[in-house]
This record gives C-alpha cells, structure tokens and sequence, in this order.
C-alpha cells in the first residue's frame, strides 16, 4: 500500500496525490491478491466466509461502455441484511473544481482510492432507491427509479447527450462476498471482498479506509501488516469495476 503512495511516485505526482487526500473526504487503500494466493491470504489474516455480507451489484451502461468513456459509473446494489442502495459516481475528479452545491450535499462524497497500481480520486453520489432493485429488473421497470433527484441530476450533466437513464443496459449481477473485521496490530478494520465472475474467474480485494490526514502513514502500517501476514503484495493489480463492466459488454455485444 505504501508503495504507491510513496516510492513509485514521481515529485509530481505525489504533489497531485497530496492535493488530491486534502481536498477529500476519505482515503481507501486497496492491494488485489492474486488468485493462487488468495485463500492463503484469507487465511492468514483469519477471516471466516460464513460472516461475509452477500452482495449483489447491477452496473449500468451502454454497450460500447460510453459511460465508463466520460467517467461515470451508474451502479445499484443489494446487500443481505442490509437493504438496497444505488450510486452515480465521477472519477476522476478533481476535489476543487467541484461545484460548491455538489459539494456540499451530505450525499456526495469525495475520496482517494490508492493501490500499487496508481490512485484515483472519485466523487459518488449516493441514495436509497424508492423502488426495490430486483423487482424492477427482473420486471424491465424504469432504471430511473432506483435513483434520486440529485442522482439523476448529476447523471444527465456529465452523461453523453441524449442519453437518459432508462436508456442504459444492465451489465450483471455480479456476486460479491464481504467480510469487515478489526485486525489485531492493525488500527483500522480490514475488509475483504471477493467478487465472483460468471466465468468462473474471481477478485480477491482488501482494503481500509482511513482519515485523509492519517493516509501515509496508514499505507505504511499496512504494507508492514500485510507482509508480516505472508500477504503477497506484488501481484498485477485488478480493477473490479471495470473488469464486470468489460466482462459483461462483450456478452452484451456477443448476443446483440
């Protein structure tokens, strides 16, 4: 984790990282482990899968991943337990030029996600749909339901012309287990979210979120946490978002 905050950064780069943490609300540093060492991984850190939260998450998109082209996600997720919740998210975004009302909503978030394969800021909005997410897919109900005022305002401002909500395909479900636990000798809890493929493939991901001001040396800790742990720290980098954004796109595309 504190590989990419630090060492592999150029000067300039790790001023627009700096500039970047302080204009945010939250930092989340994550590491992908790869498959062969992912159970070792779990393992190691003792995390048990019968207290994983199952998850389901509905991507919305255009067949050619337009949105993913200017920077929106268009997500909606079930979670066991725990009800529904939707989000339109802007990455990567810059937390100064933001607008001042944007900003200033108490359902907009800014935060810094860093891993050994580069950082990002994003701006989400979140919101409870008024209207349940799997009825309304399974039903081919309007998508826009399951977003807000201030959602769908969001979205139709940075969304290619012409394109409305209801517009947009629904790439998934995707399969999510998470587990979040507090780590003895680490001071913030680790959480662990595999997301399952259809193909068979899977992403082992873990994080922590931490304070903006706390960043560095969070990454530090827990590098050094991670390798005591046996964790494997080197393995290529996953992005879980877009790899379920492409993976359904081409079967999108396959059946069209």
């Amino acid at each position: 984790m504190a590989k990419t905050l630090v060492s592999e950064l150029s000067n300039e780069e790790l001023q627009r990282l700096m500039t970047l943490i302080g204009g945010a609300d939250s930092v989340e540093l994550k590491l992908t482990v790869p498959e062969a060492a992912q159970r070792g991984a779990l393992m190691a850190l003792g995390l048990d899968a019968l207290d994983a939260q199952i998850r389901q998450v509905y991507f919305f998109e255009t067949p050619d991943l337009g949105l993913d082209g200017v920077g929106l996600v268009v997500r909606a997720r079930r979670s066991q337990k725990k009800g529904d919740d939707s989000v339109v998210k802007l990455r990567p975004v810059v937390p100064s030029e933001l607008p001042s009302g944007l900003r200033e909503s108490p359902r907009f978030g800014v935060e810094v996600d860093a891993s050994p394969g580069g950082f990002v800021c994003s701006g989400s909005m979140k919101g409870v749909p008024k209207a349940d997410v799997r009825s309304t897919i399974l039903k081919g109900g309007r998508i826009r339901d399951l977003f807000s005022k201030e959602q769908r305002a969001l979205f139709t401002q940075h969304a290619p012309e012409g394109l409305e909500l209801d517009d947009l395909k629904v790439l998934g479900p995707i399969f999510v287990l998470k587990v979040k636990q507090p780590m003895e000798g680490f001071r913030y809890p680790m959480v662990a979210e595999v997301w399952l493929y259809p193909d068979g493939t899977r992403i082992l991901e873990l994080s922590t979120k931490c304070p903006p001001a706390e960043a560095f040396q969070v990454a530090v800790e827990g590098r050094a946490f991670l390798n005591a742990k046996g964790v494997d720290l080197e393995g290529e980098q996953q992005t879980k978002t877009r790899t379920a954004l492409e993976f359904f796109a081409k079967e999108l595309q396959a059946s069209a």
